[in-house]
């Protein structure tokens, strides 16, 4: 009996292995980009449905993500700048546009001085009334010997570039009144130069409008 069952164990495994196939183990596919017979174009790689957007891509805010509004430079920030974003925008400034433009913003970045092409200074009469949108455009697109760095800022960063670049602007006219009264003790006091007095203290022995300096008095008076 027990050998009848056996038999009949093993005759069913072979006729369930005989009606297995490798099709599900080695599947057709084909390379990315190869060619194929299947589709009418030989194409094995599909195109993009009209329309696609890759994941996080989906740039519906035209001023965030261009400057300009119906083709327009925008003069307002599209997003929000506060301290910390100032701060960021500087760091990423002194990386990518001090090469060029100077930690000032004048032009006279260390490749400049070495024989580049002169960059613009950012207090220009045309750059100090350019809106924010222009700035946003030239980082994005290029202009002139300047190249684009659309692929070393994303979007954000730009404005916050932006938003430093004014920042260095009105520090070049700004004025002590400009600074809240309860935050000018915060700003930081430069030493004076040498030889150069203090505002109403006399002038420093040594300088050329300075009186000569008392000779050390003698033992005994004499």
């Amino acid at each position: 009996m027990k050998s009848k069952i056996h038999i009949s164990v093993g005759v069913a495994s072979i006729l369930a292995l005989a009606g297995c196939r490798n099709d599900m183990h080695d599947q057709p596919r084909y390379k990315p980009l190869a060619a194929a017979d299947f589709f009418s174009d030989h194409r094995a790689s599909r195109p993009q449905v009209d329309g696609t957007v890759a994941r996080g891509h989906l740039r519906i805010d035209e001023a965030r993500y261009t400057g300009k509004i119906a083709g327009e430079d925008i003069d307002q920030f599209p997003i929000p700048i506060a301290k910390a974003d100032i701060e960021w925008g500087q760091t990423r400034f002194n990386i990518y546009c001090t090469p060029c433009h100077g930690k000032l913003g004048d032009g006279n970045g260390m490749v400049v001085l070495r024989g580049y092409r002169q960059a613009a200074t950012y207090y220009s009469d045309k750059l100090m009334k350019a809106p924010v949108g222009h700035f946003f455009d030239v980082i994005t697109n290029g202009f002139g010997a300047m190249p684009s760095y659309a692929s070393r800022l994303e979007p954000d960063d730009r404005w916050r570039v932006i938003a430093y670049i004014r920042a260095l602007q009105l520090s070049e006219s700004a004025k002590i009144t400009d600074v809240p009264t309860d935050k000018r003790q915060d700003l930081p006091v430069e030493p004076a130069p040498r030889g150069i007095a203090p505002a109403g203290g006399a002038p420093v022995a040594g300088t050329p409008n300075a009186p000569p300096a008392a000779a050390p008095a003698r033992e005994g008076g004499r």
